[in-house]
């Protein structure tokens, strides 16, 4: 395995920095839920807007919207990671694997 160029691991070090500051903690989207999740506020943590205005002026869809989002808190903080994650690598011009599915 050769080595990268030290201009080359600066480059992804800060790619994996700016990741790091921009990536949502499922714990924190979880409680946001427990808190706040019939008035959208995991939503709105997660940047899904609109949704959380539907979330916000609807109650949650009278509660049940709330309730079965936390069956689905989990897996979408790891899609909005994965799409923040694929925009930072992109702008620094750094191409992953996709992973296969």
């Amino acid at each position: 395995m050769s080595s990268l160029p030290e201009w080359e691991r600066l480059r992804i070090q800060r790619a994996e920095m700016e990741y790091e500051s921009v990536k949502k903690d499922r714990r924190t989207a979880y409680a946001i839920w427990c808190v706040a999740g019939i008035f959208g506020g995991h939503r709105f943590y997660l940047g899904d807007t609109g949704r959380s205005i539907a979330m916000l002026f609807t109650l949650g869809g009278a509660g049940v919207w709330a309730l079965i989002d936390g069956l689905f808190v989990g897996r979408r903080v790891r899609t909005v990671n994965r799409r923040r994650r694929a925009a930072v690598m992109a702008r620094y011009g750094i191409v992953e694997n996709a992973p296969v599915i």
